[in-house]
């Protein structure tokens, strides 16, 4: 995969980028009507109608792909018929077909071609796109898609260039490394999918103009600073001012520095070791230096 690269024609276009789709089988492929489903947008609304989640809103229509996180079907080896673009996540997806001709949509891993065979089950090679319980996936080897209850669907490490690492298996638990830096366990039954998720430059993608974000469903992110103070702690002030006070939400609740997983969770003890903190990161910096 690759960033494409215009040239600067308008002030808009000078700041962005796009993806080239280089990965793509054909760009012009339209998806399986079968594995479509309708999408309803809510805004960032809840069932009361209450916004949960702000800046939420209008955007291109979409249809949603009905992705196999289980990879279940362990009945023999699929074709990969092609490699297709999903509006609905960052990583390609890939469209796969067995040998009684049921399709099915699965996450794209890097490397994975259209003609390419993958697998599923106890017993499979851990090559490239398989599926398997990680007690049978050699230690050392990147995963992605992975269970953390077995059989409930692959729920970690979805996002385009993501890949986690077995690092070590004991008993009947088996330790991941995390994109984040987290260190923390699963059991072995669960199932993960070989190899690191494909199409890893889309972070390198630059939107360049705010037109952009409204097409993806992204509404205008009004900062609290250039509020008035009725209506955010950190608004007002003669000119621009640095909040005078702690980054907090508009009913004073602090945004920085605070855990946000619950202390009472039972996974809690499953983590080994906490992901990688960016204050964290900078503090060490700052006494080094």
């Amino acid at each position: 995969m690759g960033v494409k690269i215009y040239r600067p024609t308008s002030p808009g276009r000078r700041a962005s980028s796009v993806n080239d789709f280089s990965e793509l089988t054909d760009k012009k492929r339209r998806p399986t009507k079968a594995l479509l489903e309708p999408l309803k947008k809510t805004g960032g609304r809840n069932h009361h109608g209450k916004i949960t989640s702000w800046w939420r809103g209008g955007g291109h229509k979409r249809m949603y792909r009905r992705i196999d996180f289980k990879r279940r079907n362990d009945i023999g080896p699929a074709q990969v018929e092609a490699i297709e673009y999903d509006p609905n996540r960052s990583c390609h997806i890939a469209l796969i077909v067995y040998g009684d001709g049921v399709k099915s949509y699965i996450l794209a891993p890097q490397g994975l071609k259209a003609g390419d065979q993958v697998e599923s089950g106890r017993r499979v090679e851990p090559k490239v796109g398989n599926t398997m319980p990680l007690k049978s996936i050699p230690v050392g080897m990147d995963v992605h898609n992975i269970e953390m209850i077995a059989g409930q669907g692959g729920k970690l490490v979805r996002a385009a260039g993501g890949s986690a690492r077995l690092i070590a298996r004991e008993g009947d638990w088996a330790t991941l490394l995390m994109p984040s830096g987290e260190m923390r366990q699963v059991r072995v039954e669960c199932r993960a999918t070989i190899g690191a998720l494909g199409n890893a430059d889309h972070r390198l993608i630059r939107y360049g103009k705010a037109g952009r974000r409204r097409h993806m469903g992204w509404k205008p992110h009004n900062r609290g600073t250039s509020m008035n103070p009725v209506a955010h702690p950190m608004g007002g002030g003669e000119g621009r001012r640095a909040g005078g006070r702690h980054p907090c939400s508009p009913w004073g609740l602090l945004a920085k520095g605070g855990r946000t997983r619950s202390p009472r969770k039972t996974s809690n003890k499953r983590i080994l070791r906490r992901r990688r903190s960016v204050r964290y990161g900078q503090l060490v910096l700052k006494r080094k230096k």
